[in-house]
């Protein structure tokens, strides 16, 4: 009887770690259903620091000093996985119903890649997704084919990248409460910070599609009219450089579908038409502002420049790192009521400020949650009138503040309308932009490993031009 009790005591020394460890792996295992949880390998050396990991995928436009044509691309850990050039050596070769639209991804935008919809996203990403994982089940597509591997995986880092859409129009929304409050206290005081209108839609003006820009595209100081002193009687504006150059931290939206003229998308439908998000920083011009835009709304003090990141990270790839947004009590009309609860997406954002010495400061991190407005919101009151929207179309979130000084997406708010100093990294302060200073805003979803990210979107501000 000792011995058996010897050997059942021994077996169970052997088993009960394995038997536990199944059960914490079990319990600790992440959803099936949610992509940006599960580290995915890659066949290819991926950091797991990488926001361009496996799980994400995000679309941009390329060009080389080989091939200085601009062309799709995917982003994949430190490289650039050239579609063209994919596409000619045979790469959707095992995906029939992709590689009869192969012919999208010569073009020069995405736009083409876009209209095909939804659905077609989802196929080429899910296959890319295939070929690029270590254990792929077409491994002689790319993975063990040198010849494609050499001319279609470029390293980032010798890609110039282009804006990936050709924007047809720019929406840009109000739809961050904390900023508008923010705004609105500093200008009207906070018994009539928010307008009536403010909870009941999504508030917007219509942008300028032209200077909408790509990552590293310096921004020039604007010259405009300025009510150098409000309180002057009469008021007589003057002509000069912008004083109060700010930033606003921002998600954007672009369009994949088009609607006919006369027909409002419903709510509960409007996520079909969304093709992906970037990061975006609308630069605004205060001091042009505040004499321009009563009672229209901004004008030049928003079309010096809006800049987005240059990789579009596809709606699936973000479609479960959603939530709630900002409560609204208020009874909102059928049009703008989603069945769909907790749609607002979820992505960890952050600026920094570079000035010209090199000195580096994080002003602000925050999240996309902290919207009034979901997306398929905008997209629904946009069209409520009839608009028709086009793929191309690009939607700005407005700019995106937390609660705190720490988590706000401007300058504008951070200084109290220039009442109180930035304190910035080496002992140097702002209370607006200067010259030569570069802002960069980064954003990201998931966990490492798994990281949807959008890279970054920078740009720095350049002197005004002479004009006399």
């Amino acid at each position: 009887m000792s011995k058996v009790i010897n050997r059942l005591a021994a077996l169970a020394v052997v088993l009960v770690p394995v038997i536990l460890s199944c059960c914490l792996s079990f319990r600790d295992r992440p959803q099936a259903t949610d992509p940006t949880r599960i580290a995915i390998m890659s066949w290819l050396s991926i950091d797991p620091s990488s926001h361009f990991s496996i799980a994400n995928i995000p679309f941009g436009i390329i060009s080389t000093s080989s091939d200085e044509t601009p062309r799709p691309a995917v982003a994949i850990g430190d490289y650039a996985l050239d579609l063209k050039a994919f596409a000619a050596g045979g790469g959707f070769a095992s995906a029939p119903e992709v590689e009869k639209h192969a012919g999208v991804f010569s073009a020069r935008t995405l736009n083409d890649f876009a209209a095909l919809g939804r659905q077609h996203h989802r196929a080429v990403r899910e296959y890319l997704q295939d070929v690029l994982k270590a254990d792929t089940k077409h491994p002689e597509l790319l993975k063990d084919n040198d010849k494609l591997k050499k001319a279609a995986l470029v390293p980032r880092s010798d890609v110039q990248n282009h804006l990936p859409m050709a924007v047809g129009d720019y929406t840009d929304y109000y739809a961050g409460k904390n900023h508008a409050y923010n705004v609105g206290v500093l200008f009207r005081g906070a018994a009539a910070a928010l307008q009536p209108n403010y909870l009941h839609l999504p508030v917007a003006y219509h942008g300028r599609a032209s200077s909408v820009v790509v990552s590293g595209t310096p921004i020039r100081r604007p010259w405009g009219q300025i009510l150098k002193d409000p309180k002057a009687e009469p008021k007589i504006p003057s002509l000069s450089p912008c004083q109060r150059l700010d930033i606003e931290l921002e998600m954007g939206m672009f369009i994949c579908r088009e609607n006919q003229l006369g027909s409002p998308i419903p709510v509960d439908k409007a996520e079909e038409y969304v093709f992906g998000y970037v990061l975006m920083n609308d630069w605004s011009a205060r001091d042009i502002q505040a004499w321009e835009y009563v009672p229209l709304g901004p004008f030049t003090a928003k079309n010096l420049g809006t800049s987005i990141s240059p990789w579009i990270v596809l709606a699936d790839a973000l479609k479960d790192a959603k939530g709630p947004g900002i409560p609204n009590d208020t009874q909102l009309l059928p049009y703008l009521q989603e069945k769909t609860k907790d749609n607002v997406l979820s992505v960890e954002l952050e600026v920094d400020y570079i000035t010209p010495n090199g000195n580096k400061t994080t002003i602000s991190r925050t999240n996309s949650k902290n919207l009034l407005w979901s997306w398929p919101q905008m997209i629904a009151h946009h069209t409520i009138t009839g608009c028709n929207l086009r793929p191309g179309d690009l939607f700005g979130s407005g700019t995106i503040s937390g609660e705190d000084s720490k988590s706000q997406g401007s300058i504008l708010e951070q200084t109290q309308g220039g009442k109180v100093a930035l304190q910035l990294e080496g002992g140097e302060e702002r209370k607006f932009l200067q010259d030569g200073d570069t802002l960069v805003i980064r954003g990201w979803a998931g966990k490492e490993g798994a990281l949807v990210g959008f890279g970054e979107v920078s740009g720095q501000i350049l002197p005004a031009h002479p004009l006399f």
